[in-house]
């Protein structure tokens, strides 16, 4: 689910998909892509040693080659030099709000019974949805297979998209797609929702009853199966993700970090309060406390685990205690704006509370419900 859910403090989700240990067809030659031939060879009788029927493996992987444009993209990636609000303003689009909106209600018996499975609410698979393929308008059309060969004998992430080149194959013994239809972004993530193939494997689910799981052409499987992976990563129903509390003058704003879990209990001894001035429960349930852009929300617990529904290096924004507005100016972290009643450039300011990295998809999701 996202190129775009990338978050620090998923690292130990992330950690558990994309995932791998050294082996010595990795250790073939792959500083130049001379050697690529040789190490796809030896790639072949690997995962055939797996339990990867050899018709699977030369279906998807017989005449594949080298691509130094993914090598490129790989490389180039200038999203990680745009700062949070360059991103958010790019992303969260107007057109996307009002398409959401529509969709959620075009699609309310379907959003309906994904909830009453999964627990998971219309508005954050919607989130989600827009922006990581504009409603699964735009998917990518680079070949998955070759995307992941090159990036799986490239050096700088073998052992990652090695384990993922392996799933790839095994979503395709399964039957859920051909090799020819494994098309989409540089990094081999597949689908509406962009789930690279190990998540693919382990969460797709067939709900429109056709006996396939199809996350490119039928939506309700593509939306039940994002909602199965948030529920696979812990997702509770009915618990909030992000809270909106009022923060003490003498706050510790080193505190104030997603890398960074409190009780509860232990928030409300340093004078963090609701709004309305009401004491925040001290309980154990442990909790960030996130200041952005002169905004200071506690993240709940679903923070945590809407994150690496895509492959890639984590990544967080986390400003500043004393962040620079908009209008340059110095603010000191004050209580956020309510959800969905607040003006357009108080909800600018809190995308970055989501903690997603580098979306603000539940944020958005949020707004259009």
């Amino acid at each position: 689910m996202t190129r775009n859910m990338r978050n620090a403090v998923g690292a130990a989700v992330c950690g558990a998909i994309l995932l791998g240990t050294a082996s010595p067809v990795l250790a073939a030659a792959c500083a130049s892509p001379a050697g690529f031939d040789r190490w796809l060879q030896a790639f072949k009788q690997e995962a055939t040693a797996q339990g990867i029927s050899p018709q699977t493996v030369a279906e998807a992987l017989d005449g594949v080659t080298y691509d130094p444009a993914v090598i490129a993209k790989d490389r180039g990636q200038s999203v990680f030099a745009q700062t949070f609000l360059q991103f958010s303003d790019r992303m969260v689009a107007g057109y996307r709000l009002q398409q959401g909106a529509a969709l959620l209600r075009q699609n309310a018996a379907t959003f309906a019974k994904i909830q009453q499975k999964y627990g998971v609410p219309g508005p954050v698979l919607v989130g989600f949805w827009g922006l990581e393929t504009d409603f699964g308008k735009v998917m990518g059309n680079m070949e998955t297979l070759r995307a992941l060969a090159t990036l799986a004998f490239d050096c700088r992430r073998p052992d990652e998209f090695r384990a993922q080149l392996l799933d790839a194959l095994r979503v395709i013994q399964r039957g859920d797609l051909s090799a020819q239809e494994m098309r989409g972004p540089w990094a081999g993530e597949v689908g509406q929702f962009q789930f690279v193939p190990s998540v693919y494997y382990k969460y797709a689910v067939d709900f429109d009853g056709s006996g396939g799981r199809d996350l490119i052409r039928s939506t309700p499987d593509a939306l039940a199966s994002a909602a199965n992976y948030l529920d696979g990563l812990g997702w509770k129903a009915g618990q909030p993700w992000l809270e909106e509390v009022r923060v003490p003058a003498q706050m510790d704003w080193s505190q104030a970090d997603v890398t960074i879990k409190k009780p509860r209990a232990l928030w409300a001894k340093s004078g963090v309060t609701y709004p309305s001035g009401k004491a925040v429960p001290a309980e154990t349930c442990p909790r960030r406390c996130s200041c952005p852009w002169g905004e200071t929300a506690l993240p709940s617990s679903h923070i945590r685990i809407s994150t690496c529904i895509s492959n890639g290096t984590s990544r967080s924004f986390i400003p500043p205690p004393r962040a620079t507005t908009r209008r340059g100016s110095q603010a000191r972290p004050r209580s956020a704006a309510a959800m969905g009643r607040s003006s357009p450039s108080a909800r600018r300011r809190r995308r970055s509370c989501n903690n997603f990295s580098p979306s603000a998809a539940t944020t958005w999701a949020r707004s259009t419900g």
